[in-house]
Order: structure tokens, then sequence, then C-alpha cells
């Protein structure tokens, strides 16, 4: 008996990549097409923009205190604190050099999203660098739940997590079970977040063809250019990264940058394609093993952590929309809210879950954290949505880096503590 199909079987059915692309271009020609006068699908996109503000706090909450809980402390040790510095410190390089890009192209420039500010009613308020760095630490914890005081969070849900992970290993049963239980909890929330995001993902195309409508309905063919510019400063970014960053660390520990590239090929194309660093990960320990020689115990810890903390190609990413949408509003970012974005970033990295569209979701973290909350009908909202239609573009590039940083960071751990088996190289 043939399976039945539904009415919307095709649609579901068809690459989402693809139907959000559609949903863009469709979008870009139906709004220079009728102008203003296609502001009617004005719901259409708020829908997608409240749906995406639904989810932004519980998947930080969840991914982060999961991820902070599942590093065993007594297991980091040296290679542990050795590859949390690398991930951490190459993340904060990767959304300089996106900021840097962002500078140097000043994408957005000249599109005046911020006249529509006048309309939503609504005043964006930058917050002090400062002021920003003293209230990390939150003193209510829930009400900066409620509030989405994203940095607060992401403060207690590191410490909480790393709280569970010393509770599932106490000798007392009572307690060890309190903590497996709490994490088991938090899995199970950030298991049933994925779902929800993949279905808000499902309306992406749609929400994105009405936001974008209106979009170039209001400024015509003129906002071609600077998604254009958003694309390819990016990707620069990601080429920079990638040739100056890693291949002078590579070279730093005497690690031959050629035989790397050519053993890291597989996984680096697989990323760029599946756009999942979790989805690559038995492809990128195939190739760390076989390729490098990279002992076990090394890359068994090193790369699942990578894929959770290490978030180098999401970051560039985060430097050049964040100042794309700035300049597209008439608020171009201050030296300090870019010292912030670095810092919200790097933060926000350590809890991204490495699958397919996450960078969009983390964008939302640091946008928030520089004053420019996205709010259905605000000015930021329409620049966000113009982001997310190319989102799937820019996320091939920077989840091959974020994969590539891993194999790097894990070859260079595991050659400073004579793990590697020289053999293998070719």
């Amino acid at each position: 008996m043939k399976d039945k199909k539904g009415v919307m079987d095709w649609y579901f059915k068809f690459n989402l990549l693809y139907r959000i692309l559609i949903g863009l271009v469709l979008g870009a020609l139906v709004g220079i097409i009728f102008g203003e006068s296609i502001a009617w699908l004005n719901p259409l996109g708020s829908l997608l923009v409240n749906l995406l503000k639904m989810i932004v706090m519980p998947v930080i909450l969840s991914t982060l205190v999961v991820g902070a809980a599942s590093i065993n402390p007594s297991s980091l040790g040296k290679v542990g604190v050795k590859i949390i510095v690398f991930y951490l410190l190459t993340s904060a390089f990767a959304v300089a050099i996106g900021l840097l890009m962002g500078n140097i192209f000043r994408p957005g420039l000249g599109l005046e999203l911020g006249v529509a500010a006048e309309a939503a009613g609504k005043e964006l308020v930058k917050p002090s660098f400062i002021n920003t760095l003293l209230n990390i630490i939150p003193t209510n914890p829930f009400a900066s739940l409620t509030s989405g005081d994203v940095l607060q969070v992401i403060f207690f849900a590191i410490i909480f997590g790393i709280t569970i992970s010393y509770l599932k290993l106490s000798k007392n049963e009572t307690i060890k079970k309190s903590g497996e239980v709490l994490f088991d909890v938090f899995n199970g929330l950030a298991e049933a977040m994925y779902l929800i995001v993949q279905g808000v993902l499902q309306y992406a195309p749609i929400g994105v063809f009405a936001l974008i409508a209106v979009v170039f309905g209001k400024q015509g063919a003129k906002a071609f250019g600077p998604l254009g510019t958003v694309t390819v400063a990016s990707f620069l970014g990601y080429i920079l990264h990638v040739a100056i960053v890693y291949t002078a660390l590579l070279m730093i520990n005497k690690i031959s940058p050629k035989a790397f590239f050519k053993g890291a090929r597989t996984p680096m194309i697989t990323a760029f394609v599946t756009r999942s660093s979790g989805g690559t990960l038995p492809v990128t320990m195939k190739a760390v093993d076989e390729e490098f020689g990279v002992d076990k115990k090394i890359y068994s810890f090193t790369l699942p952590l990578g894929a959770t903390i290490n978030m180098d190609g999401t970051a560039i990413y985060q430097g050049v929309c964040a100042l794309f949408i700035g300049f597209a509003i008439g608020m171009p970012l201050s030296f300090g809210q870019q010292i912030t974005v670095i810092l919200t970033a790097v933060l926000a990295s350590i809890g991204t879950a490495g699958v397919p569209g996450a960078g969009a979701i983390m964008l939302l973290m640091v946008l928030n954290s520089v004053g420019l909350p996205v709010t259905a009908g605000s000015p930021v909202a329409a620049a966000y949505a113009m982001i997310l239609g190319i989102d799937a573009i820019l996320d091939m590039g920077r989840t091959s880096v974020n994969v590539t940083g891993d194999m790097v960071g894990t070859w260079i751990v595991a050659k400073s503590e004579k793990m590697v088996d020289e053999s293998k190289l070719r």
C-alpha cells in the first residue's frame, strides 16, 4: 500500500536551502514590482520574527547548560585547558576579522531602513561598554530570562552547567542522581528546542518572502548591492581567517599547512555542503585519525567539544552582519559596541549548537547585547530579514571554517602532548 502524500508534501521535501533562496528572490521581485502596496504582507513577516524571538532564550539556556555540563572537570587537565583556550582565542580573532571586513566594506550603508523607526515608534538605545561588563552577572537569573538579558543568561547558564557536571561526579549517590536528572532535563529541553527550531525554519521561506518583499517594496532594487557586499565581506573574512590565523598557528607548531589542508579536504567539503558541524563530526574524526594520526584519547574529547564551542566562522559572520544592520538602520556601531560584539560572540559560541542555521539564532543574541533587539515592525527586523534571506549561503562557508578550526586545534594539542602517530602522515 502506497503512502498517502499530503497537500504540502512537495514543500516539506524540497531542500530548505533552495526554498529560502527562492523566497528571497521572489520577495525581492514582488517588492520591486508592486512597491509599497505590498505592505499588507507585513503580518507574515512579523510572524517569523515572533517565532524566532520565542526560541532565542530557551535555546541559549538549554544548549549552554548542556554544553558546560558535558565537560567532565576531572578530564579537562592540560588537554582541556589547551583546547578551550585555543577555541576561545581563535573565536575572538575571528569576530575581530569579521568586524574589520565590516568596517572596510561598510555593508548596508545607504539603505536608510532607520526611517521606519519613526513609524514603529521604537527608540533603539545603545548601552555603554562599561555597563555591559558590570551587568554580566545577573542579580536575578529568572528576570534576566524574561527580559532577554543575553550576557547575564550566558553567564548564569555556564556556571549552572559546570555545577551540574560536579554534581554528576559526586560520590554521594543522591547528589549524583540529582545532577544526572538535572542534566537529562536540560538535555531534553535542548533536544526539544532543536525540533522547534527545525519547525520554525520550515516557515522561514514564507516569512523571508514577506519580509524581503516589504523591504524591497520600500527600498527598490538598490537593496541588492548591500546583500552582495555582506556575502563578499563574509567569505573574504572566512578565507583570511583560514589562510592567516590557522596557517600561522600550524607553522608555529611546526605542522605542514600543505599536509593539513590535504588531509582536511573531505571534512571541509562535507561541512560546506551539510552546513552542520555535528553532522560532519564522524567524517572529521575519521580524517584526524587516518590522515593526521591523532590519538583517539585526544580527538574523542576535542572534536565533540569543538562542535559545541568552536564557532570561528560563525563569529566572523556575527561581526559582518552586526555592522551591516547598524549601517542599514543608520546607527553604525561604536567602538565600545564592537567590543561588546566580540565578547558576546565568544561567550555565545560556547553553547551554539552545531546544527544548520544556528548562526542566525546567535545573531539575535549579539544584536540584543548592543541594544538592537529584533522587534516586529522595527528597522532592525527588516535588516535581519535581509540577512536571513542569504543566511544559508553564508552558513556554508562559516560551517566549513568551524570544522577546519576543530581539526587545527585538535592536531596542535595532540602534537603538544606527543599523541600523534607520525607514521600515518602522508
